[in-house]
């Protein structure tokens, strides 16, 4: 999945009412446990691949940009809520620790894991050769690529975008990689460039293609399916789903946390919770029976 972009007043407004988002300012230690914590026990082969600073502090710090439903965004108090957030919330009760959600910038959580501030990323990460020159990814979900365009004009063919304005999130892959590869086709062809538009949240990028400041939007596929489901049918989808790559919980490079993470997600999965929570959020097609780390490059 997914520098700073200031929109204009109308388009967070709207932006609120589209996708239910509320107070997009950003916060600090926002803790929540998983709604059946009391189901899931702890799993103490997993618990004890945990780094000692974990052991001794009992909590995760964990960076989340909370922008980008039904993966993660905020509740009507500021907390994070999604199904990133449910599923990471029995990661922990399974490693009998609590994650402290710390929101942030998207582009900023790399560099803050790395960094040591956070102990985990979980915001949709797409893993990619590149990512994981900086971090290790523990794989837990599959996603592609997915556009969408307004619904009371003629879709949009991904494949066949050249000129026309593309919506998307700061620092994803469909800014990063995707889309930027449209356009070179596009000018290597002698044809117009794609205008690619930059926005700090996903939900600015929906709305810029609701309100007709864009052609189109490029997202990961549960993001998209569920922003024109949001839409109130202003929005249909443009294409099909393509470059499908796994997600990935972000952790430091080396980390024993990957293990603990690896094994507490597989846990979850033989128990079958994770499936619960997948299942209750509708995104269940990207589900994996085994979990692995680093999957893009040791595939």
């Amino acid at each position: 999945m997914r520098k700073r972009f200031v929109v204009p007043a109308i388009f967070a407004v709207a932006a609120l009412a589209l996708t239910g988002c509320v107070n997009n300012t950003p916060e600090t230690g926002s803790s929540t446990k998983p709604s059946d914590s009391t189901t899931i026990s702890k799993d103490t082969a997993a618990a004890a691949l945990l780094p000692d600073a974990v052991k001794t502090s009992g909590q995760l710090q964990v960076g989340v940009d909370a922008t980008y439903p039904p993966n993660e965004s905020k509740d009507a108090s500021g907390k994070a809520v999604g199904w990133d957030i449910d599923l990471f919330n029995a990661v922990s009760a399974k490693l009998g620790v609590k994650a402290v959600y710390n929101i942030a910038g998207f582009d900023t959580i790399i560099p803050n894991i790395t960094g040591g501030k956070f102990d985990v990323g979980v915001s949709s990460f797409t893993d990619t050769a590149e990512r994981e020159k900086q971090v290790d990814f523990v794989n837990y979900y599959s996603a592609g690529i997915l556009w969408a365009s307004a619904k009371d004009k003629p879709a949009v063919d991904p494949d066949n975008a050249c000129g026309l304005k593309v919506a998307v999130e700061s620092g994803t892959v469909e800014e990063q990689a995707e889309v930027p590869a449209k356009s070179k086709a596009c000018t290597d062809a002698g044809k117009a460039a794609i205008q690619i538009l930059k926005f700090d949240g996903q939900d600015q990028a929906t709305n810029a293609v609701v309100l007709g400041q864009a052609d189109a939007m490029s997202a990961d596929s549960p993001i998209t399916e569920y922003a024109i489901s949001k839409s109130n049918g202003k929005l249909q989808i443009a294409g099909k789903t393509f470059e499908v790559a796994p997600y990935g919980f972000a952790v430091d490079k080396g980390s024993k946390l990957g293990d603990a993470i690896e094994k507490a997600l597989q846990a979850l999965v033989d128990d079958g919770t994770y499936m619960k929570v997948l299942t209750k959020w509708g995104v269940e097609d990207g589900a994996l029976k085994t979990i692995t780390i680093n999957a893009t490059t040791k595939g």
